[in-house]
């Protein structure tokens, strides 16, 4: 016997391109430096009205939720898998030039969130989970260096997230290059002080 096929409901598939159009534009308007866009400007953004966009969203922490989710999957999207099988100093240039990308790549969404993460319980979820998958990757990537010592595993994973990206890029007034450099640079002394077995 057949299935028949199923028959997607138009006003659920609006309803989804409602939605998506809205995280999108609040991505958008983040990304473009409006650290704090107002309900009234994403809407405009996605072409739909206020009451539109709150028939979507109880309120703004849903919306931030929402919108950490879809940050979160482009990032995810973006990262590439570095062997774990590389030579040291390779794995760390590699490592290096992946956070260095990825962290210019969530500056803005990192700042905006910075500004209301005291107050958003969504907001403060989505950081833990990037500092989980930070300290993750480092986990993997240097796993015959770090063995055991959670010490190290914990400075690596710190120096490696944006907060101290934005140190080096912001009031140190560092380029990219610069502040990918003293990564690769504090790194590679982290491991090379690792006490020998």
């Amino acid at each position: 016997m057949t299935t028949p096929p199923q028959r997607v409901d138009g006003r659920t598939a609006r309803s989804e391109r409602t939605r998506n159009a809205i995280v999108d534009a609040h991505v958008s308007l983040i990304a473009e430096g409006d650290l704090r866009p107002t309900a009234d400007r994403i809407a405009k953004l996605a072409g739909v009205s206020l009451r539109a966009l709150w028939s979507h969203f109880a309120d703004m922490e849903a919306l931030f939720a929402a919108s950490g989710q879809r940050i979160l999957e482009r990032r995810d999207a973006s990262y590439e898998p570095i062997s774990a099988d590389l030579p040291l100093a390779e794995r760390i240039t590699a490592y290096c030039h992946q956070r260095a990308r990825l962290n210019e790549a969530i500056a803005p969404a990192a700042r905006a969130a910075t500004l209301k993460e005291p107050f958003s319980p969504a907001l403060q979820r989505y950081r833990k989970l990037h500092v989980e998958r930070v300290r993750d990757e480092v986990r993997a990537l240097f796993a015959a260096e770090i063995q055991d010592d959670a010490e190290l595993l914990h400075a690596l994973a710190g120096v490696s997230m944006w907060n101290t990206w934005d140190t080096l890029r912001t009031p140190m007034e560092l380029s990219a290059d610069q502040a990918r450099a003293t990564l690769e640079r504090t790194i590679t002394a982290l491991l090379a002080a690792r006490p020998s077995s």
